[in-house]
């Protein structure tokens, strides 16, 4: 659902409403650091295997890492509007590159027949995000609708859609351990690079993946400061 398409909410009490942005940011924290162990494993992994998309996966999971605390940094400027720009070009770039590396490395995976090993390590990480991953954004987009955050259900929504390119990747690690087919992890690394490209695209426009942690930084300086002035 796009951001703007997010239904408004009712009137919430300050208690309620300080909850429940202490709920998001608990849980986009949750997901960074899950995001950033996942990164470690499946790159490692994958270059034990082999494997173009297990290391694209995991470098994906390193931008997004980067681009949550791009944001973050961004809104600990005196003036994040002036930064924004900037920021987001860098995500995009990040993100264009990744698709590049990775679009040539299955490439030259399918040409030369490369073949991969098999990775339970990579099968496990893979395996984990599907079903840690839902349970990360079906609780952040409840969270979310409540709070009338426009932010946190597209980030819900970016979560999600994670989950899709985990699978992609589970399948093709699967089908190569139980059928041998070697050009499976291939395919699996061009999704991830349709995925980035994606993911650049909208960066490049101005929808950050991470914005909720920025939107929620700012809802939290603003609350200060309407503490201080009262």
């Amino acid at each position: 659902m796009h951001p703007r398409m997010t239904p408004p909410a009712p009137r919430l009490a300050d208690d309620r409403r300080h909850v429940l942005q202490r709920r998001i940011r608990w849980i986009v924290t949750a997901t960074i650091g899950y995001n950033l162990i996942e990164a470690v494993i499946a790159i490692t992994a994958g270059t034990v295997a082999s494997s173009a998309a297990l290391i694209g996966f995991g470098l994906d999971s390193t931008i997004e890492v980067v681009s949550a605390a791009a944001v973050t940094w961004q809104f600990t400027r005196r003036d994040p509007e002036r930064w924004e720009a900037g920021t987001l070009r860098v995500i995009a770039v990040a993100f264009f590159a990744l698709a590049a590396y990775v679009t040539v490395s299955s490439a030259l995976a399918l040409v030369r027949q490369v073949d991969m090993e098999h990775s339970t390590l990579g099968i496990v990480i893979t395996a984990l995000s599907v079903v840690i991953m839902p349970f990360l954004s079906l609780a952040e987009r409840r969270a979310g609708r409540e709070l009338g955050s426009a932010t946190a259900v597209a980030d819900s929504t970016q979560t999600l859609i994670c989950t899709y390119l985990s699978a992609a990747v589970l399948v093709g690690l699967v089908v190569n351990s139980l059928f041998g087919w070697w050009w499976a992890d291939a395919i699996a690394g061009l999704v991830i690079a349709a995925f980035a490209i994606r993911e650049g695209i909208e960066a490049w426009r101005g929808d950050a993946c991470a914005t909720s942690v920025g939107m929620l930084l700012e809802e939290e300086h603003d609350e200060h400061d309407h503490d201080r002035h009262h």
